[in-house]
């Protein structure tokens, strides 16, 4: 055929050609959202209102009280809850990296039934989730008539790590024979330590802390202690996930890298939303997220994708939900094809969020047990953990059975909540390793591929809706949002 035509015919012919190739390499219909207007998608629980809004209490900071004891009146702390608004109440230190030695100690008394706070060194900027970015800390978390201590620590990249390879100390249970941790009790003086080493471990670095006498070891895992890490505060900060109780707790004689606090009188130390209450819907698992008129994903214009995405639980229908648009015919035969911006704005730690093609009722299904974390008939990528990581972005799927896989690479490319935007891609080819099916996915050009197990094609899965579901194993939430998404929605 020759191309010596007028243009208008031409503009036809090639139409015409450009869909003959199409049909005959199998590649499908695919759809673009903008999200400029509200698409009305196909959404189950994904506004819910089954779990109530929760009130806050932050009470805490700077008190004349003498509850821990100490040589005088006055002392620090109060009441204290967990919520994803950060709150705080520390000194200002000049700004201490993972190569400076670190050192604080001091008198606690836990009063308070249940309660959940870190005790540590952070960075007064990058105070918005947990867990904590540039943080190390005890993590003090109390249940009844006990608490338990914790360590942890977190890079400037999110990447984190706790009290290994030493916990504190285990007892045997009288009655079971088993190893438990045992626990501090609430009501009496304590008195802590907390120590940095950047020469530990081997160079690696390494946190120590003791309680009465007992110690607990945390050694940077490999690599982190080069993310690096900057600390301008050390103080109370409040567990940043999501609405917990709260509680008491006081401290006393505390000395900060060699200076010394007996809170004799205030010392006016930096505050943060420390005596505050409000209510809060970051109340898990209360989803919410849909159709957003915001732009933090970096689409062209206003509205998007997203918002609070908390892991599901499959043994309860209203604790899964999703937000999607219809597809048609299409399955681990057919190829599936994705793409567009996004932006993680916030990552507790345990968390995750999937996007991808799925089904409205295979992928809701309710289950007995929580066996697996991946929907049936799943097939996309995950934006999660594990903490030792920071958080990462991958394919991951599930066919219509329990066969099911992820990918492992240690090259899988991270993606940190710092709200920034990236572009993002999931291309899955039905012939290509050997004929068992791929995965490729890219984060700003970063590819990672997952192979489909040998037989999984075969058992097969059925995709009706493309957009965001939950997970099946419940956890922390994710403030997430995509925009400008281009996506498979039928093979014909």
């Amino acid at each position: 055929m020759s191309l010596l035509i007028n243009w208008p015919a031409r503009g036809l012919v090639i139409v015409w050609l450009a869909c003959l190739v199409t049909c005959c390499s199998g590649f499908a219909a695919e759809r673009t959202e903008s999200f400029d207007r509200d698409p009305k998608w196909d959404g189950r629980n994904h506004r819910s209102r089954a779990f109530a809004i929760r009130t806050i209490k932050q009470n805490f900071g700077y008190s004349a009280s003498h509850r821990t004891g100490g040589r005088a009146r006055g002392e620090l702390g109060g009441f204290i809850t967990p919520d994803a608004r950060p709150a705080f109440y520390a000194r200002r230190i000049p700004p201490q990296t993972l190569h400076n030695k670190l050192t604080a100690s001091g008198t606690v008394v836990c009063s308070g039934r249940q309660f959940h706070v870190l005790l540590g060194l952070f960075n007064s900027s990058t105070v918005n989730d947990w867990r904590t970015p540039n943080t190390i800390a005890l993590r003090l978390y109390g249940r009844d008539r006990v608490f338990y201590a914790y360590l942890e620590y977190a890079t400037a990249k999110w990447r984190a790590g706790g009290d290994n390879p030493t916990p504190f100390p285990q007892i045997r249970d009288p009655k079971t024979g088993k190893k438990r941790q045992s626990g501090f009790s609430t009501g009496d003086k304590h008195t802590w330590t907390l120590q940095y080493d950047p020469d530990g471990n081997g160079g690696r670095g390494q946190v120590t802390a003791t309680i009465d006498g007992q110690t607990a070891v945390c050694h940077l895992d490999a690599g982190h202690k080069a993310d690096g890490a900057t600390f301008n505060r050390f103080g109370l900060l409040n567990v940043m996930k999501h609405a917990d109780d709260g509680g008491e707790l006081w401290l006393d004689d505390m000395t900060i890298n060699g200076e010394t606090e007996h809170f004799d009188q205030d010392p006016k130390w930096d505050a943060l939303n420390n005596r505050l209450s409000y209510q809060t819907s970051s109340v898990r698992p209360r989803f919410d997220f849909g159709h957003s008129p915001t732009q933090h994903a970096g689409g062209r214009s206003p509205g998007e994708l997203g918002g609070l995405v908390f892991r599901g639980d499959c043994r309860y229908p209203d604790r899964m939900a999703y937000y999607g648009d219809r597809v048609q015919g299409l399955s681990l035969n057919t190829p599936l094809r994705a793409s567009g911006q996004i932006s993680l704005r916030r990552g507790v730690s345990d968390s995750t969020t999937l996007i991808g093609f799925f089904h409205d009722s295979s992928s809701m299904r309710v289950q007995a047990s929580q066996a697996s974390g991946i929907p049936r008939c799943f097939a996309g990528v995950a934006v999660e953990g594990p903490s030792r990581e920071g958080f990462l972005l991958y394919p991951l799927y599930r066919v219509d059975g329990s066969a099911q896989a992820f990918a492992r690479d240690a090259d899988r490319p991270h993606i940190l909540p710092d709200g920034r935007p990236h572009r993002w891609t999931l291309d899955y080819a039905p012939g290509a390793a050997q004929g068992r099916g791929q995965f490729t996915v890219t984060l700003d050009g970063h590819p990672v591929t997952l192979a489909l197990g040998p037989g999984h094609r075969e058992i097969g899965a059925r995709f009706n809706r493309f957009g965001i579901v939950t997970t099946w194993i419940d956890g922390n939430g994710q403030r997430i949002f995509f925009d400008d998404l281009t996506y498979t929605i039928s093979n014909e």
